[in-house]
C-alpha cells in the first residue's frame, strides 16, 4: 500500500454540501471511495489556508489513486490535490541508491 496526502477544496455544491451533512458524513463518503479502490482513510482534517481538507489514505498502487481522485475531481463539487508519499524507510533507501546525473551546463 501506498500513502497519499490529499488536499483539496471545495466548490459551489462541495460547499453546500458539507453545510449540509457536515463533516463526519462527508468523511463516510471519502472512506465509501476509497474503500472501492480497496484504499483506507488514515486520517481526514479540515482546515484554514490553502486547502479546506487535508486526507492521508493507503491506496494499493498509482492507478487505484487515480481512479479515486478522477471521479472525485469529475464531480465538480471538490478540487483534490495529490502528493505521495514516502515513509522514512523509504527515504532512507533512495538515499542509499546510487544515480547518474550531470547538472545543466556542466
Amino acid at each position: 500500500m501506498g500513502k497519499y496526502l490529499l488536499q483539496g477544496n471545495y466548490a459551489g455544491d462541495g460547499i453546500k454540501g458539507l453545510l449540509k451533512e457536515g463533516g463526519t458524513r462527508r468523511r463516510a463518503a471519502v472512506e465509501k471511495l476509497l474503500h472501492s479502490v480497496d484504499g483506507k482513510v488514515e486520517s481526514m482534517y479540515y482546515a484554514f489556508g490553502d486547502s479546506d481538507f487535508c486526507v492521508i489514505v493507503d491506496v494499493p498502487n498509482h492507478v487505484s489513486a487515480m481512479a479515486a481522485i478522477m471521479v472525485a475531481n469529475a464531480s465538480g463539487a471538490v478540487k483534490v490535490r495529490t502528493t505521495v508519499l514516502l515513509t522514512t524507510e523509504e527515504m532512507d533507501e533512495a538515499v542509499r541508491m546510487t544515480t547518474d546525473y550531470t547538472p545543466p551546463g556542466k
